[in-house]
């Protein structure tokens, strides 16, 4: 009966410290959404009175035009579901250069541009509201941002409201992926001990039925009557 090939004792402490990564590093590869809540704009920047097109962008991004935005001093609320949205995507804790702009015949006038961080998000719904005095009162809105946001390296105003809780959060989860890790390199190391001990029985019985096969091959056989 053939033997079955025992499975590469090195492959599984490396997947198990794979999984550990990516669970240790989940920004590096989620991406977070980001969706307009609600905007009002307060000026237009035509000399001609005419409807604003007001859109959005990130550097090396591509443009998000606000259709709805038509008038100053309305305000606009939005489902988050609309075929324009979602605004941006964060894929890390890396902050963005983003802002909101006016599209003119001639070029774009800029409402503001800012460092748009995941660290922004700290409220708990995950709500961002920026304000740019006489240019616009905009909200944002990253659920996913607002656990991203204790670890990036935010560049604009610090927020210090739950900033305690937030380390807290961060010290126990460390605690708990580092007590994870120190149990997955046990198990690890158990089932490859494990593994290695069958794979030496099992040569150790392959030896017996090499040598019971030449044997027989050979007609020899235990001598009766010999001591």
């Amino acid at each position: 009966m053939p033997l079955r090939r025992p499975l590469n004792s090195r492959a599984f402490p490396v997947l198990l410290f794979s999984s550990i990564l990516l669970s240790w590093f989940p920004g590096s590869i989620i991406s977070s959404t980001v969706t307009l809540d609600s905007i009002k704009i307060f000026n237009s920047h035509e000399w001609i009175p005419t409807k604003p097109t007001v859109y959005f962008q990130c550097k090396g991004e591509n443009k998000t035009y606000l259709p709805d935005v038509k008038e100053t001093h309305v305000s606009y609320t939005f489902k988050g579901e609309e075929s324009w949205q979602p605004l941006t995507e964060f894929p890390n804790t890396k902050c963005k250069r983003c802002g909101f702009y006016e599209e003119d015949i001639l070029k774009s006038d800029e409402f503001d541009e800012w460092e748009f961080c995941p660290s922004d998000f700290t409220n708990p719904d995950g709500s961002y509201n920026k304000f740019k005095e006489e240019e616009f009162n905009a909200t944002f809105l990253c659920p996913d941002c607002v656990p991203l946001g204790s670890d990036s390296n935010h560049a604009s105003a610090p927020h210090n409201g739950g900033k305690g809780m937030h380390v807290a959060i961060v010290i126990l989860i460390s605690a708990l992926v580092s007590t994870v890790f120190v149990l997955g390199l046990a198990a690890a190391y158990k089932y490859w001990q494990k593994r290695k001990r069958e794979q030496e029985q099992a040569r150790f019985l392959k030896l017996f039925e090499e040598g019971d096969d030449i044997e027989d091959e050979l007609g020899l056989g235990p001598l009766d009557g010999v001591i």
